[in-house]
């Protein structure tokens, strides 16, 4: 296996909406940012994976012409994965492992703004026995959530205490929504949106793009310094009907996690695409992450959830404080589905 390390990352300030610009407008600045900071123009990618949804647009086929965001002329080697970057990411790593290129850039962007993301989500389960319920992605998180307070090994306190530090993060962070740092009890008093989760305990709507760029290890040590070198990286899918599947419990990213060697040494920083508080509680539980690793310095995709972009996000923000110096080992999450249904798990090192 060839080693292949992420070299740059590029995000847009994520927002509430975007409403001047569509998809290449959202896509191109991120991509000539990830460009510039290798100091790298198009002709010298050697492939290109872009994910997101037609769904979130409403047309079919929108990839298509997201891509003159990326100047695909002269005709380039390019994919697309209809799901979060992340996805598009281990295409682009698969890509690399052939042999005959030594880099990739990988973007990802969506549009959550459009319409009712609730219900937009509904159309990826079960189209028999489940989707004509409309059953909303909140209310199938807070089915979620009741499953883990009946476990008894988490309170609705609990929650509150991941919202709140996420959001304290997020204040740091440039890119993320400023969603309010406020105290727990303050939380706690707060309405329920869909019992038992509040306000808080999801994710605000987020349009967004990202961009990644990877190279093989030779050529990631000519481009930055400290390359940030992919050790592990796994991905593993649950049962597509929710009974049939523990909600409390995540096997498919614990799995994930073994198989990327999340286990073999200290972990610096993790980030973990939790888009509600009780996720990230039961993701912590699933890798096995002690209080000394640091979770979501970024705020996660309670401060941004951009669909298709923030578990792409992810692997960016957890590559950029290897390639800033600020950790030697760092592990990047990201999920797909309903109920943390698709889990990836990648594990980086300082080159």
């Amino acid at each position: 296996m060839r080693d292949i390390a992420i070299v740059a990352f590029a995000q847009l300030p994520n927002q509430r909406r975007y409403t001047d610009r569509e998809e290449v407008e959202l896509v191109q600045p991120v991509v000539a940012e990830a460009l510039e900071q290798v100091g790298l123009d198009k002709s010298q990618i050697g492939f290109t994976c872009s994910g997101s949804s037609d769904y979130l647009l409403g047309r079919p086929f929108s990839f298509v012409s997201a891509l003159d965001a990326v100047a695909p002329w002269p005709p380039i080697n390019e994919s697309h994965v209809e799901m979060d970057g992340a996805w598009a990411l281990y295409e682009a790593w698969v890509r690399l492992q052939h042999g005959d290129i030594d880099t990739a850039l990988v973007y990802a962007y969506g549009k959550s703004s459009l319409g009712s993301l609730r219900d937009v989500l509904s159309q990826q389960l079960d189209p028999y026995y489940t989707a004509p319920l409309w059953p909303d992605a909140i209310s199938l998180a807070a089915l979620q959530a009741r499953a883990v307070l009946d476990a008894g090994w988490a309170s609705e306190r609990d929650f509150a205490e991941v919202a709140q530090q996420n959001r304290a993060r997020g204040k740091e962070n440039p890119n993320a929504h400023q969603v309010g740092d406020y105290a727990v009890d303050a939380l706690m008093g707060e309405p329920y949106l869909v019992e038992p989760l509040r306000k808080h305990d999801c994710p605000p709507i987020s349009d967004g793009a990202a961009c990644v760029i990877l190279a093989t290890r030779d050529r990631a040590r000519q481009l930055v310094k400290r390359p940030a070198v992919i050790r592990g990286i796994d991905h593993r899918v649950e049962a597509h009907a929710l009974g049939m599947r523990d909600l409390t419990q995540s096997s498919s990213a614990r799995i994930a996690a073994e198989r990327a060697g999340a286990g073999k040494g200290k972990l610096d920083i993790a980030e973990l695409h939790a888009p509600f508080a009780h996720q990230e509680l039961i993701l912590k539980r699933a890798l096995e992450l002690n209080d000394d690793v640091r979770i979501n310095p970024s705020g996660g995709a309670l401060c941004a959830n951009p669909m298709m972009v923030a578990g792409l996000t992810r692997l960016g923000e957890a590559a950029s404080h290897i390639l800033n110096g600020d950790a030697g080992r760092v592990l990047a999450h990201a999920t797909s589905g309903p109920c943390l249904q698709q889990n990836l798990v990648a594990v980086m090192e300082a080159e």
